[in-house]
């Protein structure tokens, strides 16, 4: 079943092509020192669902998977702002 364009959403929800199961994958692989709480993770992610730049995933600010970037220790919103 293919979804109409959704500007805010996360491949969790569109899960195109497998992306979010490769995308889950790849967070697990991460080391759990190098990985956020979950609280925090949902946390980024809640942020990001409120930002007019995420589309399909992705964050228009930067291009990256915001599912990853969010899971990660050391990495921040690519915003100026860095909401986190």
């Amino acid at each position: 079943m293919n979804r109409p364009f959704c500007k805010r959403c996360f491949f969790a929800e569109l899960d195109r092509d497998g992306i979010y199961k490769e995308i889950s994958e790849m967070i697990a692989a991460l080391p759990e020192e190098r990985r956020v709480s979950d609280e925090e993770y949902r946390r980024r992610l809640h942020i990001c669902g409120e930002c007019e730049l995420l589309g399909e995933g992705t964050c228009g600010k930067c291009g990256c998977f915001v599912e990853l970037r969010a899971a990660k220790r050391d990495m921040h919103c690519p915003s100026e702002e860095r909401f986190w």
